[in-house]
């Protein structure tokens, strides 16, 4: 089995402002962000993992090099980076859902065949790109215990599509800066979701 270690970045200034939609923005970590990340990393630090991964924003490469504790290379890896949120970016979900209420509608009556801002990533674009990371992952992997550290909505897109919920569910999971969630993948047992927002 593959035991991945997921976490989510820490606080970043966008977060802090209102929740302001951060998708390709390369916003770094605030103070309470670092502190965070530390925080995990102190949860962390008896476990020996056998990689680690991030998103390329620094607000993921910061968060992972912090939780890791140094102990390995972080790689970066362009899958893992968050949804684009085309039009939405940079606003806050009550600033955009009243200028644009019928995007907000489409994306969370079916995410996975609507564009997120309208000019944004499907969902389908982004299970696919999120797929082929996973799948790569436990070939190489299988049996070892791996960190990745990436995005709100990039994690709980996978994770609602690897336990089978509808896409537009996807909001129901919960996961916090630098919250920890633990995976299990195996082919005998498929996904396990072992701990979620920790």
């Amino acid at each position: 089995m593959l035991t991945v270690y997921l976490l989510r970045h820490g606080e970043t200034a966008y977060n802090a402002d209102g929740n302001k939609y951060c998708g390709r923005t390369d916003v770094d970590l605030t103070n309470l962000g670092i502190q965070q990340a530390k925080r995990v990393g102190d949860l962390l630090k008896d476990v020996a993992f056998d990689g680690v991964f991030c998103s390329p924003l620094k607000r993921a490469i910061r968060t992972a090099e912090i939780a890791c504790g140094g102990s390995l290379k972080v790689e970066a890896d362009p899958r893992l980076i968050e949804i684009d949120f085309g039009q939405w970016e940079g606003f806050r979900p009550e600033e955009f859902q009243k200028n644009d209420p019928q995007s907000w509608e489409n994306w969370l009556s079916n995410p996975l065949h609507n564009k997120a801002g309208r000019t944004g990533e499907s969902g389908q674009q982004v299970l696919e790109r999120l797929n082929s990371f996973y799948d790569e992952l436990f070939a190489r992997y299988d049996g070892k215990k791996i960190m990745v550290v990436g995005h709100n909505g990039v994690n709980r897109f996978f994770m609602a599509s690897r336990l089978g919920m509808p896409l537009k569910n996807y909001r129901m999971l919960v996961q916090e800066n630098s919250a920890l969630t633990i995976l299990g993948i195996s082919e005998k047992t498929g996904f396990n979701l072992l701990k979620l927002n920790g």
